[in-house]
């Protein structure tokens, strides 16, 4: 089982430090949320809270995951990142392919990229891009963005890119792993058609047992049972726990993404840096050091 923190959108003037302490604690990875704005109105509801309510994000501060990965890469050795999950749907798709190798290439292959659609139609006005066919003009991102990453010239022409030949250089030495974030019938069968992986939001043992079971049978439709490195990245309360790990490591997990502050409740952040590097030396000791 791999361990993944999440600093869930603390005071940016920790970020640093709490890498340093998670890779000194052996988490093998920080992970990163993804926010394009918070639009004054808004008719969006949020998929994963019981009222689809957004107010929880409202002054929240989310970082650019661009920005703050190789900041963090800088002062870290063995560190790994993700984006869990970067909306990819809204971005253009060859300046984003750029930063991710870009970010591959700085960190020197510790960079998985979690993607998604984005639930709201107001990132997608602020964008300038279509909402409409959301789901097929990302699988068009995705595409283009495993075709520039092996350095060589690439071409595309779909149904919503057509883009001559040209490549990017340079590229990491190694593809960046692109992993398939949500919970919805089309998320499992993108992750399961197209993904290295799967990213789930929390979920009980029995909620993950069952997605990461369908996406297997989709796997095993689609013919892609046979990747060799396929992830499952869960989150949820099994995580905190030795016995837990053990539950998930045998539902399939590989792993775990870790956060101690539910922001779906909202209010002020109040931990310091101190009490948040006390979290990660309390689950270094009684969880990752237990489940080895």
């Amino acid at each position: 089982m791999r361990f993944s923190y999440h600093p869930s959108m603390c005071n940016p003037s920790f970020y640093l430090e709490l890498g340093k302490a998670a890779e000194a604690a052996g988490f093998d990875a920080i992970t990163f949320p993804d926010s394009i704005c918070y639009p004054k109105e808004c008719d969006s509801t949020y998929p994963y809270n019981d009222d689809g309510s957004r107010e929880f994000l409202d002054g929240v501060p989310f970082l650019e995951p661009f920005s703050i990965i190789p900041a963090i890469a800088a002062v870290t050795e063995k560190l790994e990142f993700s984006t869990s999950v970067y909306k990819l749907a809204p971005r253009q798709a060859v300046t984003t392919a750029k930063f991710v190798t870009t970010l591959g290439v700085m960190t020197n292959n510790r960079f998985h990229f979690g993607v998604g659609v984005s639930p709201w139609y107001e990132d997608f006005l602020a964008t300038g891009e279509r909402w409409e066919k959301r789901g097929k003009r990302m699988d068009e991102q995705i595409d283009i963005l495993k075709g520039l990453m092996n350095g060589e010239y690439f071409a595309y022409k779909g149904d919503f890119y057509d883009i001559p030949e040209l490549k990017l250089c340079p590229v990491p030495t190694k593809p960046v792993p692109i992993l398939i974030g949500g919970h919805s019938k089309l998320a499992l069968k993108r992750a399961a058609r197209v993904g290295d992986g799967w990213i789930s939001a929390g979920l009980s043992l029995d909620e993950t047992k069952a997605l990461i079971d369908q996406i297997n049978n989709y796997r095993s439709e689609f013919g892609t049972l046979d990747h060799p490195n396929y992830q499952f990245q869960v989150m949820g309360e099994a995580a905190y726990s030795p016995k837990g790990i053990k539950q998930l490591e045998e539902l399939g997990a590989t792993e775990v993404i870790v956060a101690f502050r539910n922001t779906y409740e909202g209010g002020a952040d109040e931990r310091t840096l101190e009490s948040m590097i006390a979290e990660i030396n309390w689950y270094a000791k009684e969880v990752i050091n237990k489940s080895i």
